[in-house]
C-alpha cells in the first residue's frame, strides 16, 4: 500500500521536474516549498501522521538512490559519497539532502509529540533538529552553484533559515530564532509577489504558519504585546485552521509564566489555595477566555475557543482527581454516598472546576443553537449545507437541562439555596424552548392535537420562568433570557392557532374528497346482468366479466351407512367342523414315526 502511495506521488514530482531541466541549458529550477508541501498533504501530514511521512521520505530516498545508481555503499559497509553539482545532469540529486532534511525533521516532530509523556525523548528530538539543519545547510550549498536559478536559491536558504529557526525556538533562543524567522518570513514575502496566485497563497501560507512563533520570541525577548497578538491569532484561527495546535501550545507556554500569581479562587462564599500547577493555567485562561470570545468574530470561532476551554477544563480536572484518590469523602462521594462533615479544600476546588465544566457546555450549546436555528426549514440554506431539523434543537435543549439539574447536587454546595433556585428556574425555560421545538416537529407532521398542546405547554412554562426570574436577586444577567423568553411565547401563541386553523382545513378538505369519491362496482358482469351500468372498463382488456377462478361453492357430503345389526347377530359355533389331530401311543408309535415318517 505504501509502494503504491509513493508511485502515485512521484508522477507528478517527475513530471514536473522532467519539464524544469532540458538537455541544452542544464538550469535546474527546484521549487522546494511546493515539493515538499505537496509531499507532506499527500503522505500524512494531512492528519498530524509524521511517522507515515518519514516512512516516505526513507522510501523516496533508497529509490531516487536506485534509480541515479547512486548507493551509499554496499551490505557490508557505508561509502558516504559527496554530490559534484559540476558532474551532475539530473536534479533528482539536489531532491537527497532536501528529503534527507524531510526525514530529519518529520522525526523530530514525532518525538516532540510524544515529549509530553516521556521528557527523555526531547534529547533525541534536539538532535534530529540538528541533523535537519545539517542537511538543509547542505541542500542550500548545492543550490547556490551557477547551475541553479535565482528562484532555487531563495527557497533553499528560505528552507534552511526555517530549519535552523525550528532549531533555535527548541532550544528556546529567542533571539537568533526570531531573526531566522524573519529571514523566512522576508524572502516568502518577496516571492510571493513575483509569481502566479496559486504559488502566492502557497508562500503567504507558509508566512502565517511561523507568524505565532515570531510573535512568542518577540514576547520572550520582552515584547509585552505579544501576547495580545497571539491571542488575536488564536481567535482568527478558527475550528479547522491548520495553525490551532501551535497557537494553544504557545499560549499555554506563555501562561505558565503568568500563573504563579495566582495563589487562591473564591467561590460560593469559599476561598482555596490553587496549589496545582494545571489548575493554575486553566483558571488563568479561563479569566482571559470572556474577552476571548467577545472579541471572536463568527460562530464558529467562538466554538472554538469554548472547545478548548472545556478540553483544558476536563484535563484540570484529571490532575485534581489522581490528587484526590486517597480523600474518604472523594471516594464516597463518587460512590453516591452521603458525605461526614466539611469537604477538603482539593475536593472543593474540583467541584468548581465541574460547574465551571458544566455552564461553559451550556453556553457552548447555546451558541450551537444559534448557529443551528439559522438553517431552521424556511431560512435561507446556503447551497451543501444541510437543513436543521427541530429534533437536533431537542437534544441540546435536553443536555443544558440535565447539566442544570447536575450543579445543586455537587458536593459543598448542596445547602446553597440561591443557587438551587437560580439553576431550576433556567432549566424551565430550556423546558419551554424543548417544548417549543417538539411542538414544530409534530406541527411538521400534521399532528395538530398533539402539536396545540405542546404549544399551550410553552406559554405555561414561559409564563412561570419569567415571573420566577423577575424574583432573582441578580436578574439583571439573565435579561436576555428573559426577552429570548417573551419573544418565544408570542411565537408560540401565533403558532397555537395557526395549528388549529390548519386541523380544520385539513378536516374541509377531507370531507370535500371524501363527498367526491364514487363508490365502484367491484362485481363481474356475469351477476349484474339484471342491471344498466355505464362501465367504460368492460371496453378495455381487463374487462371484469365473469369470476375467474370461480368461487368455491358449497355441495352436500355422501351418506355414510352404519350396520346397526350386526352387533345383535349371534353366530354358530363351528368347532365341531375343525380337524382334530391325535397324539402318538406308546414306545412303537415314537419309533415308527422317527424311522418311516409319520402321517401328515
Amino acid at each position: 500500500m505504501a509502494a503504491e502511495e509513493d508511485m502515485c506521488g512521484d508522477e507528478t514530482q517527475k513530471s514536473s521536474e522532467n519539464n524544469e531541466n532540458t538537455a541544452e541549458t542544464n538550469i535546474f529550477t527546484i521549487e522546494v516549498l511546493q515539493i515538499i508541501k505537496e509531499a507532506q498533504q499527500q503522505h500524512g501530514l494531512r492528519h498530524g501522521d509524521f511517522q507515515r511521512y518519514r516512512g516516505y521520505c526513507s522510501r523516496r530516498i533508497k529509490r531516487i538512490r536506485k534509480s541515479l545508481h547512486f548507493p551509499q555503499g554496499d551490505k557490508r559497509r557505508v561509502n558516504p559519497k559527496k554530490i559534484n553539482m559540476d558532474a551532475i545532469k539530473d536534479v533528482r540529486y539536489v531532491h537527497l539532502p532536501l528529503f534527507s532534511a524531510e526525514r530529519a525533521w518529520s522525526y523530530a516532530m514525532q518525538l516532540k509529540s510524544e515529549a509530553n509523556t516521556e521528557p527523555r525523548k526531547r534529547f533525541h528530538m534536539i538532535s534530529k533538529l540538528k541533523k535537519a539543519v545539517v542537511y538543509a545547510e547542505e541542500l542550500y550549498t548545492l543550490c547556490e552553484h551557477d547551475k541553479c536559478d535565482a528562484r532555487t536559491k531563495l527557497e533553499s536558504q528560505a528552507y534552511r533559515h526555517y530549519m535552523r529557526g525550528s532549531l533555535e525556538f527548541e532550544l528556546e533562543k529567542w533571539k537568533p530564532a526570531i531573526e531566522s524567522y524573519g529571514s523566512v518570513k522576508t524572502i516568502y514575502e518577496n516571492l510571493a509577489k513575483a509569481f502566479s496566485e496559486e504559488m502566492q497563497t502557497l508562500y503567504l501560507q507558509r508566512v502565517s504558519e511561523i507568524e505565532p512563533n515570531i510573535r512568542y520570541c518577540a514576547y520572550n525577548i520582552g515584547d509585552e504585546t505579544a501576547i495580545e497578538d497571539l491571542m488575536q491569532m488564536r481567535r482568527e484561527a478558527g475550528a479547522g485552521d491548520f495553525m490551532l495546535g501551535e497557537l494553544d501550545t504557545l499560549l499555554s507556554q506563555t501562561r505558565e509564566k503568568q500563573a504563579a500569581t495566582l495563589s487562591e479562587v473564591t467561590w460560593q462564599g469559599r476561598t482555596v489555595p490553587v496549589k496545582s500547577e494545571p489548575v493554575r493555567l486553566f483558571l488563568l485562561n479561563l479569566q482571559e477566555s470572556g474577552e476571548e470570545v467577545e472579541k471572536a468574530e463568527g460562530i464558529d470561532n467562538k466554538i472554538s475557543i469554548y472547545e478548548s476551554i472545556l478540553k483544558e477544563c476536563i484535563e484540570a480536572q484529571q490532575y485534581l482527581r489522581d490528587a484526590l484518590h486517597d480523600d474518604q469523602n472523594f471516594k464516597l462521594a463518587l460512590r453516591g454516598q452521603p458525605i461526614d462533615g466539611k469537604i477538603s479544600n482539593a475536593h472543593y476546588l474540583h467541584s468548581y472546576l465541574t460547574y465551571i465544566k458544566l455552564t461553559k457546555t451550556i453556553e457552548r450549546n447555546l451558541l450551537l443553537i444559534e448557529n443551528l436555528k439559522l438553517y431552521l426549514p424556511g431560512g435561507q440554506v446556503e447551497e451543501g449545507r444541510k437543513v436543521t431539523k427541530p429534533q437536533d434543537l431537542v437534544r441540546l435543549y435536553d443536555i443544558m437541562i440535565q447539566n442544570l439539574g447536575e450543579i445543586p447536587s455537587l458536593d459543598g454546595i448542596e445547602e446553597d439555596e440561591s443557587l438551587s433556585i437560580e439553576m431550576s428556574t433556567r432549566a424551565v425555560g430550556f423546558k419551554a424552548f424543548r417544548c417549543f421545538y417538539i411542538g414544530q416537529s409534530y406541527a411538521g407532521a400534521k399532528k395538530w392535537k398533539e402539536a396545540i398542546g405542546l404549544f399551550d405547554r410553552v406559554l405555561q412554562y414561559a409564563q412561570e420562568a419569567i415571573g420566577k426570574y423577575k424574583k432573582l436577586p441578580n436578574n439583571s444577567v439573565y435579561k436576555v433570557e428573559v426577552k429570548n423568553l417573551e419573544e418565544l411565547a408570542k411565537e408560540a401563541d401565533s403558532l397555537k392557532y395557526s395549528c388549529h386553523a390548519s386541523s380544520i382545513l385539513d378536516t374541509e378538505s377531507l370531507t370535500d374528497q371524501v363527498a367526491d369519491m364514487s363508490v365502484r362496482n367491484n362485481k363481474p358482469l356475469m351477476e349484474r346482468l339484471d342491471q344498466y351500468v355505464e362501465d367504460p372498463s368492460l371496453a378495455t382488456k381487463k374487462a371484469k366479466l365473469v369470476t375467474f377462478p370461480p368461487d368455491f361453492t358449497p355441495i352436500p357430503c355422501r351418506p355414510l351407512f352404519f350396520d346397526l345389526a350386526l352387533n345383535h347377530v349371534e353366530m354358530p359355533s363351528l368347532e365341531d367342523k375343525l380337524e382334530q389331530k391325535k397324539a402318538p401311543s406308546g414306545l412303537t408309535g415314537m419309533v415308527k414315526g422317527w424311522l418311516w415318517g409319520g402321517k401328515k
